[in-house]
């Protein structure tokens, strides 16, 4: 399967947000990544309700949401409704994370879990019976532009391996530079969120970018 990029829109231009989805859509990134933050779970703000609905209702593409959040069971119907494509909930979020992909399941929405580098593998091993994509984080959530931890190689292995057996995908999100993208990609990770690593702020063209990775990653 070609991998997915999947544009990391907490990055976008804010002042010509409109464009900026446009533009990226015609680049032809496969999906919007939107980070939703409560200000608990992570020690930031992220994206709005109000930034979600205006960008499905812009798009065709998918949409998928990150919810650094805690307790999201209470909004899941919330993401449901305004049409979101795939939801990654944190198992840390939640007292009975299963419950939440549960209910994840049931409103129709691709179930998805993101993994912080400090939480193992064998931490998530049972949960992975019923999400159908693994987001691996490779640094600390809640800001944009950080360095990577080189640990996180040995984690992303061993979820490729586990993968096969429990039918999930590998996603990576956090400093996605075309290095690790060529790098991953080549050993079976099958998406990339992208952001102020690859992607955004780089003075070029997002279809010129687009294209590039995607050149790098036959």
């Amino acid at each position: 399967m070609p991998i997915m990029f999947s544009a990391s829109m907490m990055c976008a231009d804010y002042g010509h947000l409109e464009d900026e989805v446009r533009a990226l859509e015609e680049a032809g990134v496969d999906a919007f990544h939107i980070d939703i933050m409560d200000g608990h779970f992570v020690r930031n703000f992220g994206m709005g309700i109000h930034d979600l609905r205006y960008i499905r209702s812009a798009t065709r593409k998918n949409v998928e949401a990150h919810l650094m959040i805690c307790e999201p069971l209470q909004y899941i119907d919330l993401f449901a409704e305004i049409g979101v494509d795939a939801l990654y909930v944190h198992p840390e979020s939640e007292y009975q994370c299963a419950a939440t992909i549960e209910r994840i399941i049931k409103k129709g929405i691709m179930p998805a879990i993101a993994i912080n580098p400090g939480t193992s593998v064998e931490q998530v091993l049972e949960l992975l019976n019923i999400v159908k994509r693994v987001l691996v984080m490779s640094v600390n959530p809640g800001h944009a532009g950080q360095v990577f931890l080189p640990h996180i190689g040995a984690k992303i292995e061993k979820l490729l391996k586990l993968g096969a057996e429990y039918d999930f995908e590998v996603f990576w999100d956090g400093h996605g530079s075309v290095e690790n993208v060529r790098r991953y990609a080549s050993i079976g990770v099958g998406g990339f969120v992208l952001g102020t690593a690859a992607l955004f702020g780089k003075g070029r063209p997002y279809a010129e970018i687009i294209r590039g990775l995607r050149g790098c990653v036959k």
